[in-house]
């Protein structure tokens, strides 16, 4: 599994948004929103009862991550068109308003090392991206536990100090200043 320090691999997939129109060969690459901060997180199916708790909650959250001039992008080995079908069939997975990646051949998620072996599915994997396409946060948790997107959040306000925090560390506290 790519990590810490590794770049974003270079990709080209599928994206879905909104429910305006059915997909029409949106894509979206790893060349997509220069300069922005990306948060990338993968569920494991569409249709399914962990994953759209994570997704409203996320989305609920996109806000919050655009004013940190960070690009929420959502992602599963589904379709565009089981995308566009499970956000038409929820009215609060249609608010979710922002890129679902349709990486059904598996390409991204494999080269991210996150397909789960027995299930054939990606793990539930969260990816933060700086502005030079460097990976600075990776978290996965297993099939059956959902995470939390706030923890996300305060991952980036971390990373964007550029300073050390310490445990529990939440924004508008001190950071640590090692002696001189």
């Amino acid at each position: 599994m790519l990590t810490i320090g590794d770049r974003l691999p270079e990709f080209k997939v599928a994206v879905q948004q909104g429910i305006d129109a059915l997909p029409a060969g949106e894509t979206l690459t790893h060349e997509s929103f220069p300069g922005k901060w990306k948060v990338i997180f993968w569920w494991p199916k569409d249709f399914t009862f962990i994953c759209p708790t994570e997704i409203i909650a996320y989305g609920e959250l996109n806000s919050d991550f655009a004013d940190r001039d960070a690009v929420l992008i959502g992602a599963s080995t589904d379709t565009d068109f089981v995308h566009f079908a499970w956000r038409k069939s929820d009215e609060r997975l249609a608010a979710c308003d922002f890129p679902w990646i349709a990486d059904n051949k598996k390409d991204l998620a494999n080269a991210l090392g996150i397909v789960d072996k027995e299930a054939g599915v990606a793990l539930r994997a969260t990816f933060i991206v700086d502005p030079n396409g460097i990976i600075q946060h990776v978290s996965v948790n297993g099939l059956n536990q959902g995470r939390n997107p706030q923890e996300t959040l305060r991952n980036l306000d971390a990373l964007q100090t550029d300073e050390l925090c310490p445990c529990n560390w939440s924004p508008g506290q001190d950071v640590l200043k090692p002696a001189a």
